[in-house]
């Protein structure tokens, strides 16, 4: 079953997919790469709290929350520089991380920049209708 506009980007008017095609959608024009990056560092303090944490085995949360907040603000990037291209949608999007030396890792969201169209109604996409 396809996803519905609002399903897949409930917050965004772009669609963003790690699919090559995005259900219920015809490609009207693909536009070409697209990419957001962010290159974030660690703190001393936060280094020696894992290193700490390491010793005892676990999640190191603030590893992750920085993480994560690094892959959100590579993927708004991406978004922002599709809209600039005149694209309404992402396809195949995949991260990459690099470390840079010295606590600083960089982190890039990329895929296919892409105008497309709803096929359907979504209560047809979704089978409700």
């Amino acid at each position: 079953m396809a996803a519905s506009p609002e399903s897949i980007a409930p917050s965004r008017s772009m669609i963003v997919a790690t699919t090559e095609n995005i259900p219920g959608t015809v490609v009207m024009n693909t536009i070409g790469q697209v990419f957001g990056l962010t290159v974030r560092s660690r703190s001393l303090g936060g280094n020696i709290a894992a290193g700490l944490k390491s010793l005892v085995g676990g999640e190191i949360r603030s590893y992750v929350k920085l993480s994560e907040d690094a892959r959100r603000q590579a993927v708004d990037r991406m978004v922002e520089n599709a809209a600039a291209m005149g694209a309404n949608a992402i396809c195949m999007m995949r991260f990459d991380a690099t470390e840079m030396g010295r606590g600083m890792s960089e982190i890039v969201a990329y895929g296919t920049a892409r105008v497309v169209e709803w096929d359907a109604a979504p209560s047809d996409v979704t089978g409700a209708g």
